[in-house]
């Protein structure tokens, strides 16, 4: 298949020949995706693909909870529903080295060594690549300049949480629609979990200690907690414990949000000429202040279709995948997925209209997913084992009850403590 790959049908599409030879199959390829800007793009972007090799492709968009819920459960039990799926690094080395989803092993022309060290580390076990990235991530702060220089308020790089707080009193003005923070509120782990994990990091908390207990009852946890629910809960939009990035961008765009510290990739989608970026905040430990995550494409073992899946992969991860965005009259260079490739960063094109590009590949470059002193395992904000999910869904439902007032938040931390130890001790880990 390698060398049939390595012959491209069409020099804008870069798609591959052995596909053509699926196509006298009628091949039908299910795709599971999450229901975000860069994916749903994808969609279109794609139709040239089915034209060129004659794969139909078959979409299924998802919320990001429902996504990973539904694609875990169809994974894990060989299901075989998609042929397709998005995952990101919590899941990609794990189920690769448990045989749940298979090895991708592209042609030269797809030049893995472009890809972001950290993304391929990320999505990688035992060397061996297992998901590949669609668009990678980081987090950052985008603010309205605008809002900011009439409020007389500065956000710098790697700002305290206490000026971060103070710039989004400054700015908060509900009685006109704009409020000063809007921020992840919706309980996931990959959701307010990841928001909060973020902060937590910075404090000096993390999720687990070296023996893997649950630290949800430390000080630094709670002083992490309570800054965010005051944060959110006196500058943010009514009903945030229901936003995630979908809802969030929405508001933006609106112009309802002073400041909106969230992925990287949003960026890509922001309207508004006065956003300015600047790195995430900290409370004193910089170490996990911002997340590092990909959307990536994997193959389950389940399929029946792995060959033509993987080769839709490479087309959708590559190179010439970015060029066909950036020449695509519906999108355009400021519309590529970013965050996967070195060499996307040096396009001029790109250069031209991504004003957030270098905030993004220092937020990126900066991220730090290696076990420390204070975080001892892998990840920023999530941790590199199975037992994660259910954790971190146990915990962001308690976040979510203390943003909305329905738990203090000493009673929501001692609950997810609860929780959390449950699922640790069940687990074997103590």
């Amino acid at each position: 298949m390698k060398s049939l790959l390595n012959t491209a049908l069409g020099l804008s599409l870069g798609i591959a020949t052995a596909t053509t030879a699926f196509a006298d199959g009628h091949t039908e390829l299910t795709i599971a995706i999450v229901n975000n800007g860069h994916m749903i793009n994808m969609q279109t972007v794609a139709e040239a693909y089915t034209a060129e090799t004659g794969v139909t492709l078959n979409w299924v968009s998802l919320e990001e909870g429902v996504l990973r819920e539904q694609v875990t459960s169809d994974t894990a039990t060989g299901g075989g529903q998609y042929d397709i799926i998005n995952i990101g690094m919590q899941e990609a080395p794990i189920w690769g080295a448990a045989g749940w989803i298979e090895p991708l092993n592209f042609g030269d022309d797809y030049d893995v060594d472009d890809i972001l060290p950290a993304m391929a580390a990320g999505l990688s076990a035992d060397g061996q690549l297992y998901a590949a990235p669609f668009y990678g991530e980081s987090s950052m702060v985008m603010y309205r300049g605008d809002l900011a220089d009439a409020a007389g308020v500065t956000i710098a790089d790697n700002d305290s949480w206490e000026n971060i707080t103070a710039a989004a009193a400054a700015m908060h003005d509900p009685d006109n629609g704009v409020y000063g923070a809007c921020l992840r509120g919706k309980p996931g782990w990959g959701d307010n979990g990841a928001f909060i994990g973020t902060i937590a990091n910075s404090f000096g908390a993390a999720y687990f200690d070296a023996d893997m207990r649950p630290t949800f009852d430390t000080p630094e946890f709670n002083a992490a907690v309570t800054m965010y629910v005051n944060l959110l809960g006196n500058y943010g939009p009514p009903g945030s414990e229901g936003n995630s990035f979908n809802e969030i961008l929405a508001l933006y765009n609106e112009d309802r949000c002073g400041m909106w510290i969230d992925a990287t990739i949003a960026a890509s989608f922001l309207e508004n000429e006065n956003v300015r970026y600047a790195q995430a905040p900290n409370a004193g430990n910089p170490v996990g202040a911002n997340w590092l995550w990909a959307w990536a494409m994997a193959v389950p073992t389940g399929t029946d279709n792995t060959e033509e899946a993987i080769a839709f992969i490479e087309w959708a991860t590559s190179k010439a995948y970015i060029q066909a965005v950036g020449n695509h009259p519906d999108f355009g260079w400021g519309s590529v997925p970013t965050g996967t490739r070195t060499s996307t960063y040096d396009i001029p094109e790109f250069q031209a209209v991504a004003g957030f590009a270098e905030a993004e590949l220092a937020a990126i470059n900066s991220a730090a997913p290696e076990a420390t002193d204070i975080k001892p395992y892998v990840g920023v904000q999530f941790v590199s084992i199975p037992e994660f999910p259910e954790v971190g869904t146990a915990f962001g439902q308690e976040m979510a009850a203390a943003l909305s007032g329905d738990k203090t938040v000493e009673e929501a931390l001692a609950a997810a403590q609860a929780a959390a130890d449950a699922i640790m001790s069940e687990a074997g880990y103590y």
